[in-house]
């Protein structure tokens, strides 16, 4: 992500976003919860790589059961606020690496039962990087190990049927009378495997003058898998039980219409 075309931050592109005041976490975890009890009671081991961890919030929810977690992640201003979750349940706490997918066994030589891919972590990766980090995952996972993940459907923003994600109001932590408005807008990029996405934060203060003001935007070129590119890149990575749900229900998946593309997959014994 870039928070402009000429973004100060460089090559780390979540430098100015905090995904922890922006996103409804308890919510989301709750929601997310049976997903992820379930491929941990699939795998072989009761151990855990959260991959593209973000700010921590799923690694710190899986130590917090007593799982042996990883997080990694290759943007340093995320992996700096997961790092604030290290040592809250002791040296059962989640470690947290600083480093990209396809790095994964060198920067944690021990395997793992399951790997989790969750918001929208796998279209960062383009053609060329997609089979070298599945690769890394399944060298990570014990033999019989479970991935299991959550991207958005980009069949039907390819299609230019869908244009935005849901609007995300929060709170402000620092202006009771404030809140944060996060949009999402979407747009295919036009060579039917990109789409474009504008992440843009809002400042919501009714009385003032204006009422809203834009605190940043960003304009993002994501990888836009669909199920069939994602299957077969799985497939080749040495993965076999693959199946694809509508949301993390495990509800029936629908190209043209499911938000979300949900999968698990185990690696191959070898």
């Amino acid at each position: 992500m870039n928070e402009t075309r000429n973004d100060p931050a460089g090559d780390d592109p979540f430098a100015r976003l905090s995904y922890r005041r922006l996103i409804a976490w308890p919510a989301r975890m709750r929601r997310e919860t049976p997903f992820l009890e379930a491929a941990l009671a699939a795998a072989p081991d009761r151990s855990a790589v959260d991959l593209g961890c973000g700010p921590g919030e799923h690694a710190r929810l899986l130590a917090s059961w007593g799982v042996r977690t990883v997080g990694i992640d290759r943007s340093e201003s995320m992996i700096e606020q997961a790092r604030e979750h290290e040592g809250e349940f002791g040296a059962a706490g989640p470690r947290f690496v600083l480093g990209s997918i396809d790095e994964l066994v060198v920067a944690d030589d021990r395997r793992f039962g399951a790997a989790f891919s969750l918001g929208n972590v796998l279209p960062y990766l383009e053609d060329e990087e997609l089979p070298r980090a599945l690769a890394a995952v399944a060298a990570a996972l014990l033999p019989g190990g479970v991935l299991a993940g959550q991207l958005l459907n980009y069949g039907p923003i390819l299609a230019g049927n869908v244009r935005s994600l849901p609007l995300n109001v929060r709170p402000d932590p620092a202006d009771d009378a404030a809140e944060i408005l996060f949009l999402r807008p979407l747009k295919p990029d036009g060579d039917g495997r990109h789409a474009l996405f504008f992440p843009t934060t809002l400042h919501l203060v009714p009385g003032a003058d204006p009422p809203v003001r834009l605190e940043r935007t960003k304009e993002v070129r994501v990888r836009a898998w669909t199920w069939p590119e994602l299957d077969a890149a799985l497939d080749a990575a040495g993965f076999d039980e693959r199946r694809a749900y509508g949301d993390v229900e495990r509800g029936e998946f629908a190209p043209d219409a499911s938000s979300d593309l949900v999968f698990t997959a185990r690696r191959a014994p070898r």
